[in-house]
This record gives C-alpha cells, structure tokens and sequence, in this order.
C-alpha cells in the first residue's frame, strides 16, 4: 500500500528524533570515555587493568545502549551511565568536567528529542485531519 493513502506505513512518522540524538551522545561518550583509559594510566597512574576495564567497559556499555534505544528502559541505562562517566573523575579529575557535559548533553537530548516526538506527532495529525476533511 501506498505512505500516501496509509500514513502508519510512512518510514519518516517512525523515526525517533529522541533515539537519534541519545545515540549520537552515546556514541561520542564512549569515544570520550575509551580515550579516558590511556590518561588514568599515564596521567593518573592508574593501574592498567583497573583502567582499561572501568574505561573501556563504560566505551563498551555506552555503545551497547546507544544500540539498544529501540526499547524504553535503554533510556533508563542511559541515564544510569551518565554518573558512572562523573564517577571516573575519581580516578581522572578531568573527568567530572567531560562526564558532566555529557550529561547535560544527554539530558538535552532526551527532553528535546521528546519535545520533537511530541510536536510531530501533534503536526501529523493535523495534516491527516485537514486531508481527511479535504482542507
């Protein structure tokens, strides 16, 4: 069937503003988090292993999750993950600052992207209604 004469098959009504954004914060997150091993280690003189595994098993989790934004509660694990990027200042101070942008970022793209979800949704429904009214 046709997008035109059935709106539920439209590919643009099923994109997710909010799901492309939290991903590419993710997405950046995990590179900033997989380059914060390399410092603890030489900066901080963290031991390797403790290192690598915090560093690179957050790198990790956060492209599992950006992945995995088809489903609800990977929002949640989302949020979860932004303490766990601040909580690497104990480690590198440097961190609490990048943890924490990424945070905002991750907020800022949750709420917006909702935000636009909402008001899309509010738009589309208004062109089927002025279509199906002949407007």
């Amino acid at each position: 069937m046709d997008p035109a004469v059935d709106p539920a098959l439209d590919p643009e009504r099923t994109k997710s503003p909010r799901r492309s954004m939290c991903a590419a914060v993710l997405t950046l997150e995990a590179i900033a988090v997989g380059l914060s091993t390399p410092v603890m280690i030489t900066l901080s003189d963290v031991d390797p292993a403790l290192a690598l595994s915090l560093g690179l098993g957050l790198a990790l989790l956060c492209v599992l999750v950006a992945g995995a934004l088809r489903r609800p509660q990977a929002y949640l694990l989302g949020h979860l993950l932004q303490p766990a990027a601040i909580a690497l200042g104990l480690l590198a101070p440097l961190m609490y600052f990048v943890g924490g942008v990424f945070a905002v970022l991750w907020i800022t793209a949750w709420r917006l992207g909702a935000k636009i979800e909402r008001e899309r949704a509010e738009a589309f429904a208004e062109y089927d209604r002025r279509r199906e009214s002949g407007e």
